[in-house]
Order: structure tokens, then sequence, then C-alpha cells
């Protein structure tokens, strides 16, 4: 028996049509998948733990012989809702602000946005998973991504979306994470692979019907996904992750 592919996709709602995909075609026959969030989905590749991941933008120059290998990512063309800067005062009255762990990506992104748009100069603070949104003081912020931004964003009075507020600066779309290996990939498995992403990202529906979202209405989600969520890494996002590195000295 040849040996299984190991695979690893993020733990949110923006990626079940690609792991519906990988679930519901032939390909799952040749896969071993683990759902994790995006910084351990990067230290996996990282450590040979999975030989092809769903990877943060902003960790993929830290990797090692590091590929792109499919035309699809997790990317917005407008506001993407789920990567955001949570406060309960005006972004350039804020003091601090709280850096989510679970993933690079959003860090680099609002440290980019902060100097070359807003213009502001904060104390960077990490907000593990032993903090909540009640450790939040007034002239904080609190940069969170995923599904946690769900649960949180009706304790805060504003929202800043990141993707909307890098297109507000770049005029581009963002990219914030690819499907990378950094070891030797078969063409003919990455052309089953793909296609099997495609087939995920043409039945969202199936996909939330498949996978119930627990925070948010099926109708919500399908809307987030059809809406905010852009799949396909076409040229625009290839030159806006390009642009994205260089700001960030990456």
């Amino acid at each position: 028996m040849a040996k299984k592919v190991k695979v690893t996709a993020i733990s949110y709602l923006n990626t079940i049509p690609f792991v519906f995909g990988l679930q519901n075609t032939s390909i799952k026959e040749e896969i071993t998948l683990t759902l994790d969030y995006p910084a351990e989905s990067a230290r996996r590749l990282l450590n040979g733990e999975s030989d092809l991941g769903l990877v943060p933008v902003g960790a993929i120059p830290s990797i090692p012989n590091c590929n792109i290998v499919t035309d699809f990512c997790i990317g917005a063309q407008g506001p993407v809702r789920t990567v955001v800067l949570l406060s309960n005062s005006p972004i350039e009255s804020l003091e601090r602000v709280y850096l989510d762990y679970q993933s690079r990506t959003s860090v680099v992104l609002v440290k980019i946005l902060s100097q070359n748009l807003w213009n502001i100069h904060p104390e960077w603070t990490p907000f593990t998973s032993q903090h909540t949104y009640t450790d939040i003081d007034p002239y904080d912020g609190l940069v969170i991504i995923g599904d946690k931004v769900f649960d949180n964003e009706s304790h805060f009075k504003y929202k800043y979306d990141l993707a909307e507020e890098w297109i507000r600066l770049t005029g581009l779309p963002f990219v914030f994470a690819a499907w990378v290996a950094n070891k030797n990939v078969e063409n003919s498995f990455i052309n089953l692979f793909s296609e099997a992403l495609r087939q995920g990202v043409e039945s969202i529906s199936n996909a939330i019907e498949l996978y119930p979202p627990l925070k948010i209405s099926k109708a919500e989600a399908e809307i987030y996904l059809r809406n905010n969520i852009s799949f396909d890494f076409n040229k625009e996002k290839r030159e806006a992750l390009k642009l994205f590195w260089s700001l960030a000295g990456l």
C-alpha cells in the first residue's frame, strides 16, 4: 500500500469547503487529514509532521523549501469578517493591542496597517487562551481571527476588518493562508488534490449541511463563505501576497 500523504487543514468555518472536498472525493483514500488552528498547521509542516498544509502566509517564508502547490487559498476581496481588530475606543486612541496567538499573519498584518495606514504605535501584547474579552480595557484593542470573532464581536463598540483595511491601503485583495508543501509531492497527486479542493468550493451548501457551524446559523454561514471568503489564488492575490511579504520584511 502506498504511503498516505499527511495533510493539515485549519479548523475554522472558512475551511469547511476544502475539508468537504478532501473527505468526499477519491483523494480521501490517499491522505491522512488533520485539522488544527493556523499557527499549528505551520508548525506541523515545519517539523515534518505533515507533508502538505494550509498555512498562514505570514509563516510561509520561515519554512525552508516551502512552495505553494495549488490555485486555492483562504483570501478576501472585501471584508473578511473573521480577521478583525475589536475595541471600545476609536483606533487612533488605542494604547495597547492584544494579538491572537493562533495566527502570525494577522499579527503581521495589523502591524503593517498600524504603521502605513492608521499611524498608531500601541503596545503589542499576546492574547492567549487564558484571556477573555473582559480583560480588555477601554483603550485596548483585540486582534482575533476565525470563529472566535462570532463569539466576541458583540462585546465591542468598534470593529476594524483587517482585509478591508488592507484593501483600503493597497487596492489589492488579501491572502490569509495557502496550500503549501516543503518536500516533493508528485504532480499527479497535486492534480487530484486540487480537483478535490475545487469540488469542495463548488459544494458550499453541502459542506455546511455536513459540518454544521456552531457559532452562527447555516444561512449566515453560507453568506459568509460565499461573500466574505475568496478561495481562488489568482494573479491579483499573488501580487498582493508579494506586497504583503515586502511590507512585512519577510
